[in-house]
């Protein structure tokens, strides 16, 4: 079956974020995500992963002005500088956690904006960032994700992220493939993995309605798990999931599997 990472970002989050590292390794969990490390000390991270054995499994590019609402800068015309600062600001993260994949956030569409020029400034940015991962061995990533939880987001579909790999023309460009954001967007959930399976490099899940964990909605979850065993998906899949009570009360559905 498939590896598991908690994201502390949602799980455990009764918890202060350094005390959530041994939570999920209490829980079961050999590898953990989150969005950001930026806010804390990267030998902080690093000791409470080398502590409990964990693996930092993905954590994403500086997105702008999370609080303010941004989403990610990457499309942005204005804001080159600071995506580059961003890149390398991740790396020197990445290098100090032995973190192997960056997501990007690609970012909201200014209202009235030129769709054409924010395409092309974002496949300037990836393909600056793609290339300078590549040297470091880290993979870059791009997310699409759902427009009822994020209005306007401007990367939303598998075939669109597939379409902007195809033209940044990097081989170090790759989806990253959330479940619950697809099956709001898109659907044949099965299907679209085995076809994008070769530019998929990570799986994020929670269940729809409610973002919930496994088993709370309409999503096959022990099918899908099965058929990415079956199709051959070795990548890490990030719990990314809002408890619908406590953490532990909602890993019902992964006990078994950390059995194993």
């Amino acid at each position: 079956m498939p590896k598991f990472a908690a994201n502390l970002t949602m799980l455990f989050s009764e918890l202060p974020f350094v005390e959530r590292f041994a939570a999920a390794k209490h829980a079961g969990f050999s590898g953990v995500e989150y969005l950001f490390p930026y806010e804390f000390e990267k030998a902080v991270l690093a000791e409470q992963l080398q502590q409990h054995g964990l693996t930092q499994v993905l954590h994403n590019l500086p997105a702008g002005r999370w609080a303010d609402g941004e989403r990610g800068i990457a499309i942005l015309p204005d804001r080159l500088l600071e995506f580059r600062d961003g890149v390398e600001r991740a790396i020197d993260y990445a290098r100090a956690l032995d973190c192997r994949q960056l997501n990007c956030l690609v970012g909201i569409a200014p209202e009235g904006s030129d769709k054409a020029q924010l395409k092309e400034v974002l496949v300037k940015n990836l393909r600056y960032a793609a290339a300078a991962l590549a040297k470091e061995r880290i993979r870059l990533l791009i997310e699409p994700i759902n427009t009822r939880d994020i209005p306007g987001f401007s990367l939303t579909g598998t075939a669109q992220a597939a379409d902007i790999i195809a033209e940044v023309g990097s081989d170090n460009l790759f989806i990253q493939y959330d479940i619950y954001h697809m099956q709001v967007m898109e659907g044949d959930i099965a299907p679209t993995l085995k076809k994008h399976l070769n530019r998929i490099a990570h799986v994020q899940l929670a269940d729809n309605p409610g973002r919930n964990e496994p088993g709370t909605g309409e999503i096959n979850y022990p099918f899908l798990f099965r058929y990415l065993d079956e199709i051959g998906y070795r990548g890490w899949i990030g719990c990314e999931y809002k408890p619908k009570t406590t953490t532990t009360e909602s890993l019902g559905w992964y006990a078994p599997m950390a059995a194993e």
